[in-house]
């Protein structure tokens, strides 16, 4: 198996670490402290002098930083890779290129079943990317050849898809608890929402009063918003609903 030096100690490298734990040699982070919570499991290295020598260093760094950072490792003989979904592998300081993106969220505390993750795998070289395939069949059964240009596409899918409906979940319950009622009440709505896409297209499984045009239903709910911003989003996430379904029509 691929021996990977993990690059990053934050909330991806957690989870990257749990997953590949077999396979990380070293954990290279400028963070001392944080570098602790790996020790015990692994070598660890704050100098770029104390690298040890591996098949893959795995940037699990910011999007922001890993142009920066991928300089720092120019000059590995193993393959660098990074696991941004929306960063172009061109951005990466080194002659063996590739990306190793899981889709899925992360966040601290929440133990994840890698099997299920989709792992999407791009490289420059037909000889680097069966490292990464090797690597990523070995914690996941869901591996996919994705090029730059498809993977910053998915990203922004998963934008809409992830963060987008989490932040409409956060206005529901701001919603009720301005009546004092229990969020909890509508976690089996939208535990069926997410159910349903599992055997319906999102435009089939689509239902209330943006799709109906029920016009007096939905201004009785931008009356009773309180917030501005929430009667924007209201207004807008009704008004792209009837345009999908006037198209389907």
């Amino acid at each position: 198996m691929p021996t990977v030096v993990l690059i990053g100690t934050g909330n991806v490298a957690h989870h990257l670490f749990r997953a590949l734990k077999e396979n990380i040699i070293q954990v290279f982070g400028r963070n001392e402290q944080a570098l602790r919570e790996f020790s015990e499991s692994t070598s660890t290295t704050s100098s770029i002098d104390e690298l040890v020598a591996a098949d893959l260093y795995l940037l699990a760094v910011s999007d922001d930083a890993i142009k920066e950072v991928s300089r720092q490792f120019s000059h590995v003989k193993g393959l660098l890779a990074h696991t941004s979904g929306s960063v172009p592998i061109s951005q990466l300081s080194s002659e063996r290129k590739a990306v190793f993106y899981p889709l899925q969220t992360f966040t601290f505390g929440r133990d994840l079943n890698f099997s299920t993750i989709p792992i999407c795998l791009e490289a420059t070289n037909k000889e680097d990317y069966g490292i990464l395939e090797e690597l990523a069949n070995s914690i996941s059964k869901s591996v996919y050849r994705i090029n730059t240009e498809q993977r910053k596409k998915l990203h922004l899918a998963a934008v809409f898809a992830n963060n987008f409906s989490n932040h409409i979940f956060q206005i529901a319950m701001e919603i009720c608890e301005q009546e004092n009622v229990d969020f909890d009440l509508l976690k089996p709505l939208i535990i069926e929402t997410i159910n349903k896409i599992e055997h319906l297209n999102p435009i089939d499984a689509q239902t209330g009063p943006a799709k109906r045009n029920d016009i007096q239903t939905m201004q009785a709910h931008l009356e009773g918003l309180q917030d501005p911003m929430h009667k924007k989003i209201y207004q807008m996430l009704s008004k792209s609903i009837r345009k999908s379904h006037e198209e389907k029509l």
